[in-house]
């Protein structure tokens, strides 16, 4: 999982991907710029590595979006607190907001170009959704739970659904008490007796805790929990004894080396590494193409389905309106690459997808079906919906092909050369 990019933003170029809309041969899209002598500022190629983002909360996803117009991301931009980060937990905070605007800006296989190699030697999903309108908290929330909620601390199972702050501040009597009390996937995957393990590059997270401009970004370890690594607050890890499943993501490399992985892992980056603004994207593409040469180089690869997704869409531009499934969302799309020996080599899904199909996928292969559902998981909760059996939520299955030949390794370089400019 890493962070803060917009499909469009990643891939609005590729070949025969649901990229910009064009007119005769030219992006035909406008995003109201009050700034400009048209009135509109046009999707543009951003060849820096460091870019600036948006704003990227419930607010500013609505104005994003525009009601449906998907022009009001330079708007959003514009209007953003020009002071740095006065809260911890504030996604509106953003790194030099008094600096270019670069919401529009795309990225192609000459920035990114390990990216676009595994597009084309594997599947990409260009209608993947955020699973909910919020920031990173919400989501990484969602990946583990399909849910995003905040919970009375006196009566610990009434829950209700939030996407701004789910995370309750710290109760200075029991500083440590977990308050996340819905249940996640780990609660089915430990009655299942399924082996797991969450995976976290510790380091710092960017986050500033005061009015300045800059700050120092905010420490995350593996028994803490925090914005990426959300798991330590929920009380069923804790019930289940498994908080120790929460490793560095040394460990990562080592159970690939040795065949040894478990049989479903997250993998969470740290700040230099995610490409969450002001993060080099490179530094990004480095780290996560170290990891899946790992799995490529170990004897799990055959067994394998690498599922490489971003948190949020960071305030950057995408021009496809999210569907509606419930009071939390879809949110804005963002990239979706699936990599295996089995996967259809080149396909573009064009399933309407989020994040809660990871866990269908999961419950599918490894639980027989169970679902995150109060009615027969065994721990009641509030939940609106159970979110991978929507209607709307295509089926990962359809990216894979388990008759065909299997493809081998794809090892690429961690710091490769820039790649050929997009003419799609």
């Amino acid at each position: 999982m890493q962070e803060n990019r917009s499909f469009d933003s990643y891939f609005g170029t590729f070949p025969r991907a649901d990229g910009f809309p064009t007119k005769d041969g030219h992006v035909d899209v406008c995003s109201i710029d009050p700034r400009s002598p048209t009135g509109c500022q046009l999707p543009y190629h951003d060849a820096a590595l460091v870019n600036v983002g948006g704003p990227h909360n419930v607010g500013a996803a609505a104005v994003d979006m525009a009601g449906g117009r998907m022009d009001g991301f330079v708007e959003e931009d514009l209007a953003a607190p020009s002071k740095g980060c006065e809260d911890i937990h504030d996604p509106n905070c953003r790194p030099g907001s008094q600096g270019a605007i670069d919401v529009m800006g795309y990225h192609d296989a000459r920035e990114i170009p390990n990216y676009w190699s595994y597009a084309q030697a594997f599947v990409l999903q260009d209608h993947m959704f955020e699973p909910n309108l919020g920031w990173s908290l919400p989501s990484h929330l969602f990946t583990v739970s399909a849910w995003s909620a905040k919970c009375d601390r006196r009566k610990a199972m009434r829950c209700s659904s939030d996407l701004e702050n789910p995370d309750l501040q710290p109760d200075k009597n029991h500083p440590f008490l977990p308050h996340y009390a819905w249940t996640d996937l780990t609660y089915l995957l430990y009655t299942h007796h399924v082996s797991w393990a969450y995976y976290l590059d510790q380091g710092y997270q960017p986050d500033c805790d005061d009015g300045a401009a800059t700050c120092a970004p905010e420490r995350q370890t593996v028994g803490v929990p925090e914005i990426w690594n959300p798991l330590p607050d929920f009380i069923d890890v804790h019930q289940d004894g498994q908080l120790g499943n929460i490793q560095d993501a040394g460990n990562f490399f080592t159970a690939a080396k040795d065949g040894t992985l478990p049989a479903v892992s997250w993998v969470v980056p740290n700040q230099r590494d995610s490409e969450h603004p002001p993060a080099n994207i490179s530094d990004g593409q480095a780290w996560v193409t170290s990891l899946i040469n790992a799995v490529m180089q170990g004897p799990d690869w055959s067994s394998s389905a690498i599922f490489l997704t971003w948190d949020d869409w960071g305030g950057f531009y995408d021009h496809v309106v999210p569907p509606r499934l419930d009071e939390n969302g879809y949110g804005l799309r963002v990239p979706g690459i699936v990599i295996s020996p089995y996967a259809r080599a080149g396909l573009i899904d064009h399933q309407t997808l989020s994040f809660d199909a990871y866990l269908k996928f999961i419950e599918d292969d490894f639980l027989g079906g169970a679902r995150l559902d109060p009615r027969t998981d065994g721990r009641p909760d509030s939940r609106p919906t159970v979110r991978e059996d929507a209607r709307i939520l295509g089926n990962l299955a359809a990216d894979f092909d388990f008759f065909q030949t299997p493809i081998p390794p794809l090892i690429l370089p961690v710091r490769p050369p820039p790649g050929a400019a997009s003419t799609g």
